[in-house]
Protein backbone atom coordinates (compact mmCIF):
# COMPACT_ATOMS: atom_id res chain seq x y z
CA UNK A 1 0.00 0.00 0.00
CA UNK A 2 1.31 3.33 -0.99
CA UNK A 3 2.39 5.52 2.04
CA UNK A 4 1.70 9.27 0.17
CA UNK A 5 4.60 11.56 0.27
CA UNK A 6 5.60 9.96 3.51
CA UNK A 7 6.77 7.13 1.21
CA UNK A 8 10.20 8.92 0.86
CA UNK A 9 11.06 9.35 4.38
CA UNK A 10 9.69 6.08 6.28
CA UNK A 11 9.95 2.78 5.59
CA UNK A 12 8.23 1.40 2.84
CA UNK A 13 5.08 -1.43 4.50
CA UNK A 14 6.53 -4.87 4.41
CA UNK A 15 4.19 -7.75 2.20
CA UNK A 16 1.50 -8.37 5.06
CA UNK A 17 2.93 -11.97 5.27
CA UNK A 18 5.78 -10.72 6.42
CA UNK A 19 7.00 -10.66 9.91
CA UNK A 20 10.31 -8.89 11.01
CA UNK A 21 11.30 -9.02 14.56
CA UNK A 22 13.91 -6.95 16.55
CA UNK A 23 15.55 -6.96 19.51
CA UNK A 24 12.34 -5.85 22.12
CA UNK A 25 14.76 -3.08 23.87
CA UNK A 26 16.93 -2.53 20.27
CA UNK A 27 16.08 1.09 20.48
CA UNK A 28 17.63 1.84 24.53
CA UNK A 29 20.82 1.34 22.19
CA UNK A 30 20.16 4.79 21.13
CA UNK A 31 21.24 7.55 23.99
CA UNK A 32 19.04 9.90 23.28
CA UNK A 33 16.18 7.40 23.30
CA UNK A 34 17.50 5.99 26.43
CA UNK A 35 17.26 9.23 28.05
CA UNK A 36 13.76 10.59 27.37
CA UNK A 37 12.74 6.53 28.20
CA UNK A 38 14.34 7.15 31.61
CA UNK A 39 12.88 10.32 32.21
CA UNK A 40 9.51 9.06 31.00
CA UNK A 41 9.14 6.23 33.65
CA UNK A 42 9.94 8.51 36.51
CA UNK A 43 7.45 11.05 35.12
CA UNK A 44 4.82 8.54 34.03
CA UNK A 45 4.96 7.02 37.24
CA UNK A 46 4.43 10.59 39.14
CA UNK A 47 1.54 11.51 36.98
CA UNK A 48 -0.30 7.99 37.46
CA UNK A 49 0.08 9.21 41.48
CA UNK A 50 -1.29 12.07 40.16
CA UNK A 51 -4.41 10.34 38.13
CA UNK A 52 -5.26 8.29 41.35
CA UNK A 53 -4.88 11.03 43.93
CA UNK A 54 -7.15 13.41 42.02
CA UNK A 55 -10.23 11.30 41.79
CA UNK A 56 -9.77 10.51 45.56
CA UNK A 57 -9.30 13.92 46.28
CA UNK A 58 -12.65 15.37 44.39
CA UNK A 59 -14.47 11.67 45.83
CA UNK A 60 -13.28 13.46 49.20
CA UNK A 61 -14.15 17.05 48.24
CA UNK A 62 -17.21 15.64 47.19
CA UNK A 63 -18.60 12.42 47.80
CA UNK A 64 -19.64 12.52 44.46
CA UNK A 65 -18.80 10.28 41.57
CA UNK A 66 -20.08 12.77 39.34
CA UNK A 67 -17.81 15.47 40.26
CA UNK A 68 -14.62 12.59 39.83
CA UNK A 69 -16.28 12.03 36.02
CA UNK A 70 -16.58 15.98 35.67
CA UNK A 71 -12.63 16.30 36.26
CA UNK A 72 -11.87 13.47 33.82
CA UNK A 73 -13.96 15.30 31.10
CA UNK A 74 -12.48 18.73 31.72
CA UNK A 75 -9.13 17.16 31.38
CA UNK A 76 -9.83 15.38 27.74
CA UNK A 77 -12.01 17.96 26.35
CA UNK A 78 -8.85 20.49 25.22
CA UNK A 79 -7.46 17.49 23.18
CA UNK A 80 -11.11 16.87 21.91
CA UNK A 81 -11.40 20.99 21.13
CA UNK A 82 -8.16 22.24 20.27
CA UNK A 83 -6.21 18.89 19.17
CA UNK A 84 -5.75 19.77 15.93
CA UNK A 85 -3.73 23.10 16.47
CA UNK A 86 -1.64 21.37 19.04
CA UNK A 87 -0.70 19.29 16.01
CA UNK A 88 0.30 22.54 14.04
CA UNK A 89 2.04 24.20 16.25
CA UNK A 90 4.09 21.04 16.78
CA UNK A 91 4.93 20.63 13.26
CA UNK A 92 5.90 24.57 13.29
CA UNK A 93 8.15 24.22 16.10
CA UNK A 94 11.40 22.46 17.55
CA UNK A 95 9.82 19.43 18.87
CA UNK A 96 12.58 19.21 21.70
CA UNK A 97 12.23 22.99 22.53
CA UNK A 98 8.33 22.77 22.79
CA UNK A 99 8.98 19.47 24.83
CA UNK A 100 10.80 21.41 27.80
CA UNK A 101 8.58 24.26 27.74
CA UNK A 102 5.29 21.56 28.00
CA UNK A 103 6.67 19.03 30.73
CA UNK A 104 7.94 22.07 33.02
CA UNK A 105 4.09 23.70 32.53
CA UNK A 106 2.94 20.06 33.50
CA UNK A 107 5.20 20.02 36.40
CA UNK A 108 4.30 23.42 37.63
CA UNK A 109 0.10 22.33 37.81
CA UNK A 110 1.23 19.27 40.05
CA UNK A 111 3.38 21.73 42.57
CA UNK A 112 0.17 24.46 42.64
CA UNK A 113 -1.62 21.10 43.39
CA UNK A 114 0.40 19.87 46.04
CA UNK A 115 0.70 23.58 47.76
CA UNK A 116 -3.13 24.14 47.54
CA UNK A 117 -3.36 20.60 49.34
CA UNK A 118 -0.97 20.79 51.93
CA UNK A 119 -2.06 24.30 52.91
CA UNK A 120 -5.14 22.75 53.39
CA UNK A 121 -6.94 25.48 51.21
CA UNK A 122 -8.01 23.25 48.23
CA UNK A 123 -11.47 23.41 46.51
CA UNK A 124 -13.16 21.21 44.03
CA UNK A 125 -12.38 24.31 41.63
CA UNK A 126 -9.53 24.40 41.92
CA UNK A 127 -9.11 20.73 40.65
CA UNK A 128 -11.13 21.36 37.95
CA UNK A 129 -9.18 24.20 37.41
CA UNK A 130 -5.84 22.72 37.39
CA UNK A 131 -7.45 19.39 35.40
CA UNK A 132 -8.46 22.20 32.53
CA UNK A 133 -4.90 23.29 32.44
CA UNK A 134 -3.25 19.87 32.13
CA UNK A 135 -5.67 19.69 29.53
CA UNK A 136 -4.45 22.81 27.50
CA UNK A 137 -0.51 21.72 27.70
CA UNK A 138 -1.54 18.36 26.71
CA UNK A 139 -3.17 19.79 23.42
CA UNK A 140 0.62 20.68 22.36
CA UNK A 141 2.74 18.06 24.52
CA UNK A 142 1.43 15.03 23.23
CA UNK A 143 1.94 15.39 19.40
CA UNK A 144 5.07 16.83 20.24
CA UNK A 145 6.42 13.90 22.37
CA UNK A 146 4.46 11.45 19.83
CA UNK A 147 5.82 12.54 16.76
CA UNK A 148 9.53 13.37 18.97
CA UNK A 149 9.84 9.80 19.00
CA UNK A 150 11.28 9.59 15.16
CA UNK A 151 13.81 12.23 15.69
CA UNK A 152 15.11 10.18 18.39
CA UNK A 153 15.55 6.64 16.82
CA UNK A 154 15.05 6.88 12.59
CA UNK A 155 12.44 5.65 10.70
CA UNK A 156 13.92 1.95 10.97
CA UNK A 157 13.84 1.81 15.22
CA UNK A 158 10.23 3.77 15.14
CA UNK A 159 7.68 0.81 15.93
CA UNK A 160 10.48 -0.34 18.41
CA UNK A 161 10.54 2.62 20.37
CA UNK A 162 6.54 3.48 20.17
CA UNK A 163 6.23 0.42 21.34
CA UNK A 164 8.76 0.73 24.27
CA UNK A 165 6.58 3.69 25.26
CA UNK A 166 3.82 1.99 25.64
CA UNK A 167 5.95 -0.61 27.89
CA UNK A 168 7.01 2.57 30.20
CA UNK A 169 3.26 3.74 30.48
CA UNK A 170 1.91 0.44 31.72
CA UNK A 171 4.87 -0.11 33.41
CA UNK A 172 4.56 3.22 35.68
CA UNK A 173 0.55 2.28 35.74
CA UNK A 174 1.36 -0.76 37.84
CA UNK A 175 3.59 1.01 40.20
CA UNK A 176 2.21 4.40 40.37
CA UNK A 177 -1.49 3.96 41.72
CA UNK A 178 0.60 1.65 44.17
CA UNK A 179 2.53 4.45 45.57
CA UNK A 180 0.30 6.90 45.59
CA UNK A 181 -2.26 4.51 47.80
CA UNK A 182 -0.11 4.30 50.23
CA UNK A 183 0.85 8.21 50.19
CA UNK A 184 -2.44 8.63 50.50
CA UNK A 185 -2.84 6.39 53.53
CA UNK A 186 0.04 7.24 55.52
CA UNK A 187 1.00 11.36 54.75
CA UNK A 188 -1.83 12.77 52.94
CA UNK A 189 -2.78 13.09 49.16
CA UNK A 190 -0.48 16.46 49.06
CA UNK A 191 2.80 14.51 49.45
CA UNK A 192 1.49 12.23 46.73
CA UNK A 193 1.04 15.74 44.64
CA UNK A 194 4.58 17.00 45.01
CA UNK A 195 5.74 13.92 44.19
CA UNK A 196 4.23 13.95 40.94
CA UNK A 197 5.24 17.67 40.38
CA UNK A 198 8.76 17.26 41.04
CA UNK A 199 8.86 13.95 38.71
CA UNK A 200 9.05 16.28 35.92
CA UNK A 201 12.50 17.10 36.50
CA UNK A 202 13.64 14.00 34.81
CA UNK A 203 12.25 14.38 31.28
CA UNK A 204 13.36 18.01 31.67
CA UNK A 205 17.18 16.65 32.71
CA UNK A 206 16.73 14.29 30.22
CA UNK A 207 16.09 16.71 27.19
CA UNK A 208 18.42 19.14 28.57
CA UNK A 209 21.31 15.84 28.29
CA UNK A 210 20.42 15.07 24.76
CA UNK A 211 22.88 15.41 21.84
CA UNK A 212 21.05 17.48 19.47
CA UNK A 213 23.69 16.70 16.93
CA UNK A 214 22.56 13.06 17.02
CA UNK A 215 18.90 13.80 15.95
CA UNK A 216 17.37 12.85 13.14
CA UNK A 217 16.50 16.27 11.39
CA UNK A 218 13.08 16.53 10.85
CA UNK A 219 11.86 19.47 8.17
CA UNK A 220 9.58 21.74 9.52
CA UNK A 221 6.53 23.73 8.44
CA UNK A 222 6.87 27.06 7.70
CA UNK A 223 4.77 29.52 9.16
CA UNK A 224 1.45 30.38 6.88
CA UNK A 225 -2.06 30.17 7.07
CA UNK A 226 -4.15 26.98 6.45
CA UNK A 227 -1.82 25.24 7.86
CA UNK A 228 -4.65 23.08 10.11
CA UNK A 229 -6.85 22.26 6.69
CA UNK A 230 -3.84 21.38 4.86
CA UNK A 231 -3.88 18.21 8.01
CA UNK A 232 -6.90 17.45 7.21
CA UNK A 233 -6.91 17.10 3.48
CA UNK A 234 -3.61 14.96 4.03
CA UNK A 235 -5.32 12.43 5.52
CA UNK A 236 -8.21 12.58 4.00
CA UNK A 237 -6.31 11.70 0.50
CA UNK A 238 -4.74 8.58 2.16
CA UNK A 239 -6.64 5.81 3.14
CA UNK A 240 -3.64 3.92 5.03
CA UNK A 241 -3.56 7.24 7.43
CA UNK A 242 -7.53 7.89 7.61
CA UNK A 243 -8.99 4.00 8.40
CA UNK A 244 -6.84 3.10 11.01
CA UNK A 245 -7.25 6.59 12.51
CA UNK A 246 -11.15 6.07 12.04
CA UNK A 247 -10.91 2.63 14.02
CA UNK A 248 -8.63 3.65 17.23
CA UNK A 249 -11.32 6.44 17.12
CA UNK A 250 -13.77 4.33 17.45
CA UNK A 251 -12.06 2.04 19.98
CA UNK A 252 -11.00 4.93 22.36
CA UNK A 253 -14.85 6.34 22.17
CA UNK A 254 -16.44 3.13 22.77
CA UNK A 255 -14.16 -0.03 23.78
CA UNK A 256 -12.01 2.15 26.83
CA UNK A 257 -14.24 2.99 29.22
CA UNK A 258 -13.00 1.00 31.69
CA UNK A 259 -13.16 2.68 34.50
CA UNK A 260 -16.96 2.71 34.28
CA UNK A 261 -17.38 -1.25 33.85
CA UNK A 262 -14.55 -2.01 36.21
CA UNK A 263 -16.23 -0.05 38.98
CA UNK A 264 -20.18 -1.97 38.00
CA UNK A 265 -19.14 -5.25 38.02
CA UNK A 266 -17.30 -4.77 41.53
CA UNK A 267 -19.82 -3.34 43.02
CA UNK A 268 -23.13 -4.18 41.18
CA UNK A 269 -22.52 -7.69 39.67
CA UNK A 270 -19.53 -10.01 41.69
CA UNK A 271 -19.64 -7.59 45.09
CA UNK A 272 -16.84 -7.51 45.59
CA UNK A 273 -14.75 -4.51 47.40
CA UNK A 274 -12.45 -1.86 46.75
CA UNK A 275 -9.32 -4.17 46.81
CA UNK A 276 -10.39 -6.59 44.43
CA UNK A 277 -11.62 -3.35 42.14
CA UNK A 278 -7.60 -2.40 41.98
CA UNK A 279 -6.35 -6.02 41.47
CA UNK A 280 -8.85 -5.71 37.89
CA UNK A 281 -7.22 -3.02 36.74
CA UNK A 282 -3.76 -4.59 37.74
CA UNK A 283 -4.53 -7.63 35.52
CA UNK A 284 -5.75 -5.21 32.67
CA UNK A 285 -2.27 -3.37 33.68
CA UNK A 286 -0.32 -6.72 33.07
CA UNK A 287 -1.99 -7.27 29.94
CA UNK A 288 -0.80 -4.37 28.47
CA UNK A 289 2.67 -4.80 29.39
CA UNK A 290 2.65 -7.89 27.86
CA UNK A 291 1.48 -6.67 24.66
CA UNK A 292 3.54 -3.26 24.55
CA UNK A 293 6.70 -5.75 24.72
CA UNK A 294 5.25 -8.49 22.37
CA UNK A 295 4.77 -5.50 20.30
CA UNK A 296 8.50 -3.78 20.31
CA UNK A 297 9.91 -7.45 19.23
CA UNK A 298 7.67 -7.20 15.78
CA UNK A 299 9.62 -4.87 13.37
CA UNK A 300 6.90 -4.09 11.47
CA UNK A 301 3.26 -2.65 11.53
CA UNK A 302 0.75 -4.38 9.49
CA UNK A 303 -3.01 -3.26 8.63
CA UNK A 304 -3.97 -6.94 8.92
CA UNK A 305 -2.47 -7.42 12.59
CA UNK A 306 -4.30 -4.12 13.31
CA UNK A 307 -7.51 -5.17 12.04
CA UNK A 308 -7.28 -8.77 13.29
CA UNK A 309 -6.17 -7.74 17.18
CA UNK A 310 -9.26 -4.89 16.81
CA UNK A 311 -11.69 -7.31 16.21
CA UNK A 312 -10.38 -9.81 19.03
CA UNK A 313 -10.36 -7.22 20.99
CA UNK A 314 -14.52 -6.43 20.93
CA UNK A 315 -15.34 -10.03 20.80
CA UNK A 316 -13.27 -10.48 24.05
CA UNK A 317 -15.33 -7.23 25.74
CA UNK A 318 -18.18 -8.98 24.59
CA UNK A 319 -17.57 -12.78 26.36
CA UNK A 320 -16.25 -10.87 28.98
CA UNK A 321 -19.60 -8.90 29.98
CA UNK A 322 -21.54 -11.98 29.94
CA UNK A 323 -18.79 -14.04 32.00
CA UNK A 324 -20.86 -16.16 34.38
CA UNK A 325 -18.19 -16.40 36.82
CA UNK A 326 -15.41 -13.69 38.33
CA UNK A 327 -12.72 -15.95 37.71
CA UNK A 328 -13.66 -15.95 34.24
CA UNK A 329 -14.47 -12.47 33.93
CA UNK A 330 -10.76 -11.86 35.68
CA UNK A 331 -9.35 -13.83 33.30
CA UNK A 332 -10.61 -12.72 30.23
CA UNK A 333 -9.32 -8.74 31.25
CA UNK A 334 -5.51 -9.49 30.77
CA UNK A 335 -6.12 -10.15 26.99
CA UNK A 336 -8.25 -7.59 26.59
CA UNK A 337 -5.49 -5.51 27.78
CA UNK A 338 -2.91 -7.15 25.40
CA UNK A 339 -5.24 -6.30 22.55
CA UNK A 340 -5.80 -3.22 23.38
CA UNK A 341 -2.11 -1.90 23.37
CA UNK A 342 -2.02 -3.74 20.81
CA UNK A 343 -4.14 -1.72 18.16
CA UNK A 344 -3.15 1.13 19.75
CA UNK A 345 0.80 0.51 19.27
CA UNK A 346 0.32 -1.08 16.02
CA UNK A 347 -2.12 2.02 14.19
CA UNK A 348 0.14 4.38 15.95
CA UNK A 349 3.31 3.48 14.56
CA UNK A 350 1.79 2.32 11.27
CA UNK A 351 0.31 5.92 11.12
CA UNK A 352 3.35 7.65 11.81
CA UNK A 353 5.64 5.61 9.33
CA UNK A 354 3.04 6.24 6.30
CA UNK A 355 3.27 10.23 7.02
CA UNK A 356 5.42 12.71 6.14
CA UNK A 357 7.55 14.46 8.86
CA UNK A 358 6.74 17.89 8.09
CA UNK A 359 2.95 16.72 8.45
CA UNK A 360 3.41 14.54 11.38
CA UNK A 361 2.62 16.54 14.24
CA UNK A 362 -0.53 17.37 12.77
CA UNK A 363 -1.65 13.85 11.96
CA UNK A 364 -0.42 12.43 15.12
CA UNK A 365 -2.58 15.59 17.02
CA UNK A 366 -5.60 14.23 14.80
CA UNK A 367 -4.99 10.46 15.66
CA UNK A 368 -4.59 11.26 19.44
CA UNK A 369 -8.00 13.52 19.42
CA UNK A 370 -9.98 10.94 18.10
CA UNK A 371 -8.40 8.32 20.13
CA UNK A 372 -8.40 10.65 24.13
CA UNK A 373 -11.42 12.99 22.59
CA UNK A 374 -13.69 10.69 22.79
CA UNK A 375 -13.67 10.08 25.76
CA UNK A 376 -15.88 13.26 27.27
CA UNK A 377 -18.49 11.31 24.17
CA UNK A 378 -18.17 7.93 24.95
CA UNK A 379 -17.83 7.79 28.51
CA UNK A 380 -21.43 9.50 29.22
CA UNK A 381 -23.14 8.04 26.83
CA UNK A 382 -22.07 4.55 28.23
CA UNK A 383 -22.20 5.19 32.01
CA UNK A 384 -25.78 5.91 30.56
CA UNK A 385 -25.99 2.68 29.30
CA UNK A 386 -24.30 0.89 32.30
CA UNK A 387 -26.51 2.70 34.63
CA UNK A 388 -29.80 2.04 32.36
CA UNK A 389 -29.35 -1.31 31.46
CA UNK A 390 -26.93 -3.18 33.65
CA UNK A 391 -23.07 -3.42 33.35
CA UNK A 392 -23.08 -6.47 31.16
CA UNK A 393 -24.77 -4.65 28.62
CA UNK A 394 -23.06 -1.70 28.72
CA UNK A 395 -19.81 -3.49 28.22
CA UNK A 396 -21.19 -5.85 25.80
CA UNK A 397 -22.19 -2.37 23.83
CA UNK A 398 -18.75 -1.00 23.81
CA UNK A 399 -17.37 -4.25 22.48
CA UNK A 400 -19.76 -4.66 19.85
CA UNK A 401 -19.48 -1.44 18.47
CA UNK A 402 -15.58 -2.05 18.54
CA UNK A 403 -15.97 -5.46 16.93
CA UNK A 404 -18.69 -3.86 13.95
CA UNK A 405 -15.76 -1.00 13.66
CA UNK A 406 -12.58 -3.19 12.81
CA UNK A 407 -14.90 -5.99 10.28
CA UNK A 408 -16.04 -2.73 8.70
CA UNK A 409 -13.18 -0.90 8.11
CA UNK A 410 -11.16 -4.02 7.68
CA UNK A 411 -13.25 -4.81 4.81
CA UNK A 412 -12.85 -1.26 3.27
CA UNK A 413 -8.58 -1.79 3.70
CA UNK A 414 -9.36 -5.06 2.15
CA UNK A 415 -11.46 -3.03 -0.65
CA UNK A 416 -8.80 -0.34 -1.05
CA UNK A 417 -5.92 -2.94 -1.49
CA UNK A 418 -7.38 -5.23 -4.31
CA UNK A 419 -8.11 -7.60 -1.75
CA UNK A 420 -11.21 -9.97 -1.56
CA UNK A 421 -12.30 -12.57 1.60
CA UNK A 422 -12.13 -16.43 0.63
CA UNK A 423 -13.42 -18.98 2.75
CA UNK A 424 -11.63 -21.98 2.05
CA UNK A 425 -13.44 -24.86 3.68
CA UNK A 426 -10.80 -27.78 2.70
CA UNK A 427 -9.24 -30.25 5.00
CA UNK A 428 -12.41 -30.26 7.04
CA UNK A 429 -12.65 -26.84 8.70
CA UNK A 430 -12.57 -22.98 7.15
CA UNK A 431 -9.70 -20.32 6.61
CA UNK A 432 -10.58 -17.23 6.29
CA UNK A 433 -8.46 -15.05 4.55
CA UNK A 434 -7.78 -11.97 1.51
CA UNK A 435 -5.88 -12.94 -1.18
CA UNK A 436 -5.50 -10.58 -4.20
CA UNK A 437 -8.95 -10.41 -6.48
CA UNK A 438 -6.63 -11.36 -9.47
CA UNK A 439 -6.05 -14.71 -7.82
CA UNK A 440 -9.48 -15.55 -7.42
CA UNK A 441 -10.24 -14.82 -10.96
CA UNK A 442 -7.34 -17.11 -11.85
CA UNK A 443 -8.19 -20.21 -9.67
CA UNK A 444 -12.22 -20.16 -10.93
Amino acid sequence: MSTGHGGDSAPAHKPDDTITRTGTFSSLKVRNYRLFFTGAIVSNTGTWMARITQDWLVLSLTGSAAAVGITTALQFLPMLLFGLYGGVIADRYPKRRLLLLSQGALGLCGLALAVLTLSGHVQVWHVYLIAFLLGMVTVVDTPARQSFVSELVGPAQLRNAVSLNSANFQSARLVGPAVAGGLIASIGSGWAFLVNGLSFLAPLTALLLMRTGELHKAERAPRGKGQLREGLRYVAGRPELIWPIALVGFIGTFGFNFPIWLTAFADGVFHVGPGTYGFLNTLMAVGSLVGALLSARRGTSRLRLLIGAAMAFGALEVAAAFSPAFWLFALLLVPIGMLGLTVNVTANSSVQMATDPMMRGRVMSLYMMVFVGGTPLGAPLLGWITDTYGARVGFATGGAVSLAAAVVIGLVLARVGGLRLKVDLRRGHPHVRFVPRERLTTAA
